[in-house]
């Protein structure tokens, strides 16, 4: 996931967007907000039940921004954005991406984060070598599409494993038509089908594959990144339609961009930037 914009083009449009936001009073904001709570870095549950991560960090600092008073509660992926339909929090902070389909039936704050998808296989598994010698392919690039097509004839036939409802279940059902699907509730369940020789490869993000590649030497990523395209235009926090929270979202996006806090709670969980700049 990768996108265009700068800090200063993303500081004027959350000017402009301010203009329509309307007056909320700062003393009364309390607003209830969800993550997965599974999706290390991003955000995880620890042993005891605290919900932690780059995004649990991140929505703390911009709810400070926005003098809001806010509680992350965590609620399972595939019903993540039904929930925040139905009014059962505000807003979502969980790695979701901004993509034409989702912004159908909610409205997004300008993107926090983007970090590139790739694929993981087996320790020592003979697809990784088959996979081509590309660093990165730009699915909006014409360029990018010689290496898509030397993946789609590596994955023929295979079983890959994503996450269920995601933007890597919808690229690989796009991109490599051959490959069989099987998706899961949680991207650690993924894993451990992998780990155990159950599917032959799994697609993610890039930070949560690496992730789980340290926690079990069985898996190892493999193969180039990808970015945009299918993808979607980077990570942002969801609200319901026409909810004003997308511009106060916005605005202290760019704050916590502007004054280095992202890229450096992004260097804490990451490792690497994923901050948009």
């Amino acid at each position: 996931m990768e996108i265009a914009l700068t800090r200063r083009s993303l500081l004027l449009a959350a000017a402009a967007l301010s203009l329509f936001s309307g007056p909320v009073a700062a003393d009364s904001l309390k607003l209830r907000i969800a993550t997965e709570g599974a999706f290390a870095p991003w955000n995880a549950t620890t042993a005891d039940g605290k919900i932690v991560g780059f995004e649990v960090d991140l929505v703390h600092d911009l709810c400070r921004r926005m003098e809001a008073e806010c509680e992350v509660v965590a609620q399972d992926w595939d019903g993540i954005l039904p929930g925040l339909q139905q009014g059962r929090y505000d807003a979502v902070i969980a790695g979701v991406s901004i993509t034409p389909e989702r912004e159908r039936v909610v409205d997004f704050s300008a993107a926090y984060a983007a970090d590139p998808a790739m694929f993981a296989v087996q320790h020592g598994s003979p697809l990784g070598g088959a996979f081509p010698v590309i660093a990165r392919i730009d699915l909006a690039a014409g360029d990018g599409q010689p290496g898509v097509a030397a993946m789609a004839k590596a994955l023929e036939g295979k079983t890959v494993a994503v996450q269920v409802n995601t933007i890597h279940e919808r690229m690989v059902e796009a991109l490599f038509p051959a490959a069989r699907v099987r998706a899961y509730e949680k991207l650690d369940y993924a894993a451990l089908d992998l780990a155990a020789g159950r599917v032959d490869a799994l697609l993610g993000n890039r930070s949560a594959l690496e992730a789980i590649m340290k926690a079990d030497g069985r898996v190892a990523v493999a193969g180039p990144t990808f970015s945009r395209g299918a993808l979607g235009a980077g990570v942002g926090v969801a609200v319901r339609k026409g909810n004003p929270l997308a511009a106060r979202f916005t605005q202290a996006i760019a704050s916590a961009g502007e004054d280095g806090t992202a890229s450096r709670l992004s260097a804490q969980w990451f490792g690497y930037d994923v901050s948009v700049r």
